[in-house]
């Protein structure tokens, strides 16, 4: 699979994926997964601080987490 190369601007979120609609490039933008603006938003909640989507993304990454458990969860 082709990486993504299209990364949403973290003030431009919808107007970057309608703008990849619109030219037909979705295929190369990367959409974080609904995880990372929710941790993103408590984070903002207790410090006060906007991370960056990328570099909650990554922490979140660094620390265990992956996208391919959330879709395809492992059977205990």
């Amino acid at each position: 699979m082709a990486k993504k190369t299209l990364y949403l601007r973290d003030k431009f979120v919808l107007e970057d994926f309608y703008e990849a609609v619109r030219m037909n490039r979705l295929e190369s933008l990367h959409v974080p997964h609904s995880d990372v603006f929710f941790v993103r938003a408590a984070l903002q909640d207790r410090t006060g601080i906007l991370f960056p989507l990328a570099d909650v993304e990554a922490a979140m990454k660094k620390e265990g987490w992956s996208e391919s458990r959330v879709l395809t969860p492992k059977e205990d």
